[in-house]
């Protein structure tokens, strides 16, 4: 189709050209994203010839699903310096992220159909209510008060934010249905109340530790991680490295010298401690096993070391 003798087009010759409805060139010249050059005699509408160009763009945008505020910030930066810039980058990136939400929340979706829909008919009440009270894709914000309100109080942000980059798990972006489960059942754990049978905080998080609960749970990462590489090769519990880390950080935080005596104490204080074994073990199973083996947790790491512990004491009486 020949361009406009007079360099104008109609509204639909634009609409033909464009290989749209005049409806659609109405609808965005309405709202001011395609001005019209002039109006004719008779009042029609009249465009230049880059409102083809401009049209085309605004189509591929909206194709893009750009919402009409970005396609506009997207035009004026064309506009303003010759090529689209950094807000057509911006707004791509925005609507990638979105995207990748939808997306994330579509996988936790169908993954808990599936979990509903697999399991035996007496279960679906129970499934559909734990995986009912918790968002598509979850947050992490139910686990990180339940450690917040558990850590000492007055403990350092920078240490309280180092521990629950550990204790924390993270949804996986494609869960399976077993891990929709295990996080619906964390986070019911992690809002219940505390068992009123035994104490709710461990002897360490009392008022003489508290200046010391930074050094506490930063010498506690390093012996897990020490710890790491014998779980994973499924060494028993056994003196060690990890093991005079882990001594060492309670040392430090209850003011005192390690030794056999201290190690004696330390073991009868911590079988006395709150427990957290079933978080730990839901923490697993919502990582997921890697190359065939359970996922290594603080929590499996906890109690490699309390064996080891509790071997060392035994072999040293």
């Amino acid at each position: 189709m020949p361009g406009p003798a007079d360099g104008l087009w109609s509204i639909g010759e634009l609409a033909e050209r464009a290989g749209v409805t005049v409806k659609t060139v109405r609808f965005y010249s309405d709202r001011g994203l395609l001005p019209e050059t002039a109006r004719s005699a008779g009042g029609h509408r009249r465009y230049g010839s880059g409102a083809l160009d401009r049209l085309r763009l605004i189509r591929s945008l909206r194709a893009l699903d750009l919402p009409l505020p970005e396609v506009r910030r997207v035009l004026e930066d064309e506009a303003g310096d010759g090529g689209a810039g950094t807000v057509l980058e911006d707004a791509v990136a925005a609507q990638l992220g979105g995207l990748g939400r939808q997306l994330a929340a579509l996988r936790w979706q169908e993954a808990g159909l599936r979990l509903v829909r697999d399991c035996p008919p007496r279960e679906r009440a129970d499934r559909l209510r734990l995986i009912a009270a918790v968002a598509a894709p979850p947050s992490t914000d139910a686990p990180a008060r339940f450690w917040r309100a558990w850590l000492p109080p007055r403990m350092p942000a920078r240490a309280v934010s180092a521990f629950l980059e550990h204790a924390v798990p993270q949804p996986p972006a494609d869960p399976v249905p077993a891990q929709v489960l295990a996080f619906a059942r964390l986070h019911a754990l992690v809002t219940g109340p505390c068992p009123a049978a035994r104490p709710c905080q461990p002897a360490v998080h009392g008022a003489d530790a508290r200046s010391r609960a930074a050094v506490l749970y930063a010498g506690l990462a390093e012996a897990y991680g020490l710890a790491a590489d014998p779980l994973r090769s499924g060494r028993a519990p056994h003196a060690g490295a990890a093991l005079d880390c882990f001594a060492a950080a309670y040392a430090a935080a209850y003011g005192t010298g390690d030794g056999a005596a201290f190690r004696r104490r330390l073991r009868d204080r911590l079988a006395a401690d709150p427990r957290f074994d079933r978080y730990w073990e839901l923490v697993a199973e919502v990582a997921g096993p890697r190359d065939g083996r359970p996922a290594v947790t603080p929590g499996t790491a906890h109690d490699w070391l309390l064996a080891a512990l509790d071997a060392d004491v035994e072999r040293a009486a």
